[in-house]
């Protein structure tokens, strides 16, 4: 018995550790947040060349719309080219695509994955860039877009992440969508930026000096997550990425229950294969060579994602809570207390990082809908085996959804 109760102690002070730190993490970064971020003098005048890559696996109902939008930005019509990567599109797509004053390049491979789409890509349009902007095919630019990241670069980025926001809240699990967007750009982004270190890169509307993302994608071989391995593979080479709050590109938000799992179902998996991969030398990158930036970013992905943070929080303080009361337990009392200050560090952190025009009907109406979420994410941490060895295809152009 008094084994026993050594390991249930010892595992109940990993919990607190593990969670008492991932909230006082959030916390930290999202107060962060609050504050304005430091600019860059700008260095150079300069207008560069723009790839922007646009892969697509099967995305007859958006890739056309997207494709036009893309070509009215407020910046020289010959200094970028909207690259289209069809990868299983339907002829009269295509037939569409090529109308359009773009390039269209069309991919087939046994495995579809964005690294392999992306490096096929660049290996068909040459050299002839200063800088390739990444997009998702249902991403859709700010006018002035092109401009800001320019800009960006004037000031001596090579590595710019832009501020991705919800296109649409049609559904519950759209809000909840946008909002954990929010929370994450807010929290691993501009809080980051403000304390000196790199925003992450989200998978889309971040652009990188061309010669180097081509000879760095070529190393990448991701079926899941090829954003999570690039970020790290630029971090451990102490490349600073900036973030632009105020560069907008519009991102569709899951609109389903079940689209919500399978995303974030890959999202894990990536997380945790990344994490097993580089812990040893984030280690090794913090004590040997000062590297935070890497460090931090090996942190990130054993962290629990927000919504199981919060959900699993609220879940251990309601427990303590009923344990206290029923067993009258004075230790209990005091790991309680450690518990309920989680608890509030993790709801400050979440209100800090809404933005105002989230709080709504609508958003009250989404709550109710974070059960279901956290559920969802929780069971999917029991089906992670295999899920970064295929590639799940998130659908856009939906409609309908819980």
């Amino acid at each position: 018995m008094d084994v026993l109760k050594i390991i249930l102690n010892a595992i109940e002070f990993l919990l607190i550790g593990y969670f008492g730190f991932a909230s006082l993490y959030v916390f930290l970064f999202s107060f962060a947040g609050l504050f304005p971020m430091k600019k860059r003098e700008e260095i150079l005048q300069k207008q560069r060349k723009f790839a922007v890559l646009i892969p697509g696996y099967k995305e007859d109902n958006v890739i056309v719309e997207v494709a036009e939008q893309a070509l009215k930005q407020n910046y020289p019509s010959d200094l970028y080219d909207v690259v289209i990567i069809a990868d299983s599109f339907q002829q009269r797509t295509l037939s569409k695509l090529y109308q359009l004053p773009i390039r269209v390049v069309e991919v087939s491979f046994e495995k579809s994955t964005k690294s392999k789409a992306l490096n096929k890509a660049m290996d068909v349009i040459g050299d002839d860039y200063d800088i390739a902007l990444v997009l998702d095919a249902d991403n859709v630019m700010e006018r002035g877009f092109l401009e800001k990241v320019n800009a960006s670069f004037n000031q001596g980025y090579k590595v710019v992440q832009g501020h991705r926001i919800a296109k649409n809240v049609n559904t519950s699990f759209a809000v909840l969508d946008a909002i954990s967007e929010e929370i994450n750009n807010h929290i691993f982004r501009k809080g980051h930026r403000v304390l000196g270190l790199s925003s992450a890169l989200i998978g889309s509307g971040m652009a990188f000096n061309y010669h180097f993302f081509k000879t760095t994608m070529g190393k990448v071989n991701a079926v899941g997550g090829f954003d999570k391995e690039l970020e790290l593979k630029l971090l451990k080479n102490k490349i600073r990425i900036e973030y632009l709050q105020d560069a907008l590109v519009l991102d569709e938000k899951v609109q389903k229950s079940e689209v919500f799992a399978n995303q974030r179902k890959r999202w894990l998996s990536a997380q945790f294969i990344y994490f097993g991969r580089y812990f040893f030398p984030g280690i090794k990158e913090l004590f040997l060579r000062g590297n935070l930036d890497f460090f931090d970013k090996v942190y990130q992905m054993v962290s629990p994602p927000r919504v199981l943070l919060l959900g699993l929080v609220f879940v251990f303080s309601l427990f303590y809570f009923i344990l206290v009361d029923l067993l009258q337990n004075s230790m209990l009392g005091v790991l309680s207390i450690y518990w309920y200050l989680s608890l509030a560090l993790t709801v400050l952190a979440f209100f800090f990082a809404v933005p105002k025009r989230f709080y709504t009907k609508a958003t009250l109406r989404a709550i109710l809908k974070l059960p279901k979420a956290f559920l969802l994410m929780f069971l999917s941490l029991f089906k992670l085996k295999g899920a970064n060895k295929k590639f799940i295809h998130t659908q856009h152009g939906t409609v309908n959804g819980n």
